[in-house]
């Protein structure tokens, strides 16, 4: 009885070594373009051996493409910040100019009110004289 299990244990892993043999010998198909765009690649052997790699490797990619998503999105933010920046900018010089242009002329009205000066209401008229050709040749 003890034989009989002895071969029959032999035999059984006779029968493993082939079955193993045959799988690890199995030849794989070449791996050309359209299997990879198909996804076809992703039932081979390998890949089912290395699963844990593959799943790293694409947690670590969608980290990458979210993280670089939101880089985009604080740039976005950072350059309308500037051009907001920029308009402050020229509304500040545009009222320090005024603001300049104000106080010369309120400067320049207490000089002339010391020389006892007024201000115009009437603006002046500008007056042309217009000569004749034949009065410029005469003279």
């Amino acid at each position: 009885m003890t034989i009989d299990k002895q071969s029959e244990f032999t035999a059984k892993q006779i029968d493993n070594k082939l079955a193993k043999r045959a799988t690890t010998n199995r030849p794989q198909k070449r791996l050309t373009f359209i299997d990879i765009i198909k996804g076809n690649f992703l039932n081979r052997d390998e890949i089912k051996i290395h699963y844990k790699y593959f799943l790293l490797l694409f947690v670590l990619m969608m980290a990458m493409i979210y993280s670089n998503h939101l880089v985009n999105k604080k740039i976005k933010i950072v350059n309308a910040l500037k051009e907001e920046t920029e308009e402050y900018k020229s509304r500040n010089a545009y009222a320090q100019s005024k603001l300049i242009k104000v106080k010369m002329e309120s400067q320049l009205g207490k000089e002339v009110a010391k020389d006892s000066l007024m201000t115009l209401e009437n603006h002046p008229h500008k007056l042309l004289i217009k000569l004749d050709s034949t009065d410029a040749k005469a003279k």
